[in-house]
């Protein structure tokens, strides 16, 4: 099991979705724009969000996109799954296939003890949770990279230009 950056981004594309979308629906490009990823990549991720059901798409004068439920209520699993696949939790830690009760890699029955735990954490674990471990963090004295996240609300009607998004500091960006 090994997560992927289209997995990265997918967080930070929801997790702009569930901090911006509440008061309408929001464009991929301004959520690129604003987290600093890369457009065409970010589209094709919003592809596989959408045909799991985790967000849905709005056409017209509001288009862009909105989650379908609250972030509380879609785990990290569900994430996980539609960016990398149903079988994930099955793959070997050290490659992107199963790993085989014979031929198994090194830390095959490790993995086979911890896997119903962490299994079991990404369910219990929602999108609200990651959002509000973020906003602990961001409010803690003595944080280096300080300072608040740019929304999109506070830029123009059209999204900032690249060189102009404040980022920074995020425990999602890793």
């Amino acid at each position: 099991m090994v997560f992927s950056r289209e997995c990265e981004y997918a967080f930070k594309g929801l997790a702009t979705l569930a901090t911006e979308a509440a008061a309408r629906p929001v464009m991929v490009s301004q959520i690129a724009a604003l987290e600093r990823l890369p457009l065409s990549f970010l589209r094709k991720i919003f592809q596989k969000l959408l045909q799991h059901g985790l967000i849905q798409s709005h056409r017209g004068a509001r288009r862009g996109y909105t989650l379908v439920r609250p972030a509380a209520q879609i785990t990290l699993r569900e994430i996980l799954e539609a960016i990398q696949g149903p079988d994930l939790f099955d793959r070997c830690l050290f490659a992107h296939y199963r790993c085989a009760e014979q031929g198994a890699c090194l830390v095959h029955l490790a993995w086979q003890d911890v896997q119903p735990q962490v299994q079991a954490a990404f369910e219990r674990t929602t999108l609200q949770d990651l959002l509000n471990a973020r906003a602990a963090a961001v409010s803690r004295p003595g944080r280096r990279s300080g300072g608040k996240r740019k929304r999109i609300s506070d830029a123009t009607a059209a999204p900032a230009p690249v060189s102009r998004v404040v980022g920074g500091g995020d425990p999602l960006a890793h």
